[in-house]
């Protein structure tokens, strides 16, 4: 699947509140309970045979499903949508760069580097992209008052049209539920 394009001009980062930075410095994984361990095989259980459409080895799988839970977790957001917007961004290609410039399984502007992260941050990387893009998306969910449909517009630069955000719901809604 090819990375989504952004058409019109750049984006610029909306500055992020000063709360929301440690969440993406935090690179060490949240202490779980047994139970959230347990919660967390049921969902990659149910959720394997869905990505095994896009990713053919049973491990690189667990390790993805793994890590957009505890991120999705992380940032409160729903794993299932985590993974539709990968699906419409990226395809799950960790290396997909759009002509816009973004990089990876969620598609991450770089210049949101300078903005939350660090400047050896590699884009690429599955986790910290996905730390990047659940961290914005939680902003941008929040900026919006847990609207998903305007969240998702900003998310992708498109705020005020709906054909992106109904994209991803729609696939959240017919892929991942």
């Amino acid at each position: 699947m090819a990375a989504s394009v952004l058409i019109g001009p750049p984006v610029q980062a909306e500055p992020l509140p000063e709360s929301l930075r440690p969440t993406l410095a935090d690179t060490h994984q949240r202490h779980q309970t047994p139970q959230q361990k347990w919660l967390m095989r049921q969902w990659r259980q149910r959720m394997d045979g869905h990505l095994a459409d896009f990713i053919s080895a049973p491990t690189e799988r667990r390790k993805l499903l793994t890590r957009v839970y505890q991120e999705a977790s992380l940032a409160r957001l729903p794993p299932e949508l985590v993974l539709a917007l990968i699906q419409v961004e990226s395809g799950f290609d960790t290396q997909a760069v759009s002509s816009a410039g973004a990089v990876g399984l969620m598609q991450i502007m770089p210049f949101w580097i300078e903005e939350l992260g660090l400047p050896m941050d590699d884009l690429t990387n599955p986790t910290r992209n996905l730390r990047y893009g659940c961290t914005i998306l939680a902003h941008y969910l929040a900026v919006e008052q847990g609207d998903f449909t305007r969240a998702l517009a900003r998310y992708n630069g498109s705020l005020g049209k709906t054909w992106y955000p109904e994209r991803v719901l729609r696939t959240w809604h017919d892929h991942w539920r």
